[in-house]
């Protein structure tokens, strides 16, 4: 097979399990109430911290995290054209964002897309997460802390002097953060959004 449709049959497969909403797979297997429903009625890793607990809200993120790393790995051991490797990667956090089982309503994409980096570039990635936790843990937001870490991408990815086209990468998968998180924004600068353990009102 070909280095073309290798790519588009991992894309396809990296779409496909980008789609799985871990955060509605684990909240069901456990019991627990669908994240849809309470909260912020989000799918990723924190509202189901927050409404379903620590448990919960870890199987999530990993669940999320592993199917981006899952495609971002595939991608950069079966592929050796850098465009081809991206666009694979890029597949689950398009999956996690618009979800074929959810009829194309999915989550923010944070994880997935700090998972599918790291795929690719593990060294990006643990920046990616490190900036998330670090930003987390002094402000207590998630959202404030995934813009930040998501802001600084492309800012990390220019000062190693990676190629134009992972710069174009990075700039794409940022933006997509940003943009589904234009309701945080809002919060954050009104000075309404929920810190991390804090039940929404």
């Amino acid at each position: 097979m070909n280095q073309e449709w290798m790519a588009i049959c991992l894309a396809l497969a990296g779409y496909l399990i980008g789609s799985i909403p871990f955060g509605i797979v684990v909240s069901k297997v456990l019991g627990l109430p669908d994240p849809r429903t309470v909260g912020s009625k989000n799918i990723g890793f924190t509202n189901v911290l927050r409404v379903s607990g620590k448990q919960a809200g870890i199987l999530t993120l990993i669940g999320d995290m592993g199917k981006g790393w899952l495609a971002g790995w595939l991608a950069s051991q079966f592929l050796d054209q850098e465009p081809l490797i991206l666009i694979v990667a890029t597949a689950p956090i398009l999956g996690h964002l618009f979800p074929v089982f959810l009829g194309f309503r999915g989550g923010k994409g944070v994880a997935t897309a700090m998972g599918a980096v790291a795929g690719v570039t593990p060294w990006l990635g643990l920046m990616l997460l490190g900036t998330w936790l670090v930003t987390a843990a002094i402000w207590r937001y998630s959202s404030g802390a995934a813009l930040t870490a998501f802001g600084l991408l492309p800012v990390g990815a220019w000062i190693a002097g990676r190629s134009s086209t992972f710069l174009i990468f990075t700039v794409a998968v940022s933006g997509a953060i940003w943009w589904k998180h234009q309701d945080n924004i809002k919060r954050l600068l009104s000075g309404t959004e929920s810190k991390i353990g804090q039940s929404m009102s």
